[in-house]
């Protein structure tokens, strides 16, 4: 069977600088392109950020055919209503616990609230993971199967990257190769921190990208741990994947 072309992760909105053209801001956003849907995960903090930095990066609003939102925080959803009124239209898929005003925000301006409390498809090789955190700050990551198994991607990981991690796991029926997005381990100990990276390694994580929440500690201690296996995402990065066959 032939393999599909590349699956490339454009970080839209990061606060960890990056390109000079471009302006970093605390939150996260990043564009997949390469698949049946290209998809916007989370809108980053500020609307007119997120737009300028997709236009430098040539990604018009236009081309995003859903959005998943990974947790109702601000620096996650506050580009969105900006963004749905440059585009609008299309689905938004969310994680369970998300308020209905923000529901009603997404209908008012055009786009279409979707509930996602458990695993859904977005598309062919492009799957939530469900949500985890009920009791705690409710989250979602994205899941997409490359050549070389399922990438997690999320928010910031609030209820832990090694519990979501096993949350994609679960939903994808296979094992996660690789991690990245908001991995939220700024106050970790390094135990901690080289804990979780044992127990990654333990679920078949063998490539890491912590970005937005990480920490600067933990950034360096995955970069330290996986070497060139590592690579530490800020505005403007571009990560390709070959996707499956």
């Amino acid at each position: 069977m032939q393999r599909k072309g590349n699956i490339v992760l454009s970080i839209v909105f990061d606060n960890n600088p990056g390109r000079e053209d471009l302006t970093p801001a605390w939150g996260f956003a990043c564009v997949i392109q390469g698949l049946d849907r290209t998809i916007l995960f989370d809108t980053g903090g500020d609307g007119q950020v997120l737009l300028e930095n997709m236009r430098a990066m040539r990604i018009a609003p236009e081309a995003i055919d859903a959005i998943v939102l990974s947790h109702p925080h601000g620096d996650h959803t506050g580009g969105l209503e900006a963004f749905l009124r440059a585009r609008g239209g299309i689905d938004v898929y969310m994680a369970e616990g998300f308020p209905a005003s923000l529901k009603e925000a997404i209908r008012s301006a055009g786009g279409k609230a979707v509930d996602a409390p458990a695993s859904v498809q977005i598309c062919p090789d492009a799957l939530t993971t469900g949500t985890l955190g009920q009791k705690a700050i409710p989250e979602h990551g994205l899941c997409l199967r490359t050549a070389e198994g399922w990438l997690l991607i999320t928010g910031c990981a609030h209820p832990g990257i090694v519990e979501m991690t096993e949350l994609g796991a679960g939903a994808c029926a296979g094992p996660v190769v690789a991690v990245m997005g908001g991995f939220h381990m700024g106050p970790c100990s390094p135990g901690q921190i080289q804990d979780a990276i044992g127990r990654l390694e333990g679920l078949g994580v063998r490539r890491a990208a912590p970005c937005h929440c990480s920490g600067d500690k933990a950034r360096e201690q995955f970069e330290r741990h996986f070497g060139p296996r590592c690579e530490l995402p800020c505005v403007g990065s571009v990560l390709t994947f070959d996707g499956a066959s």
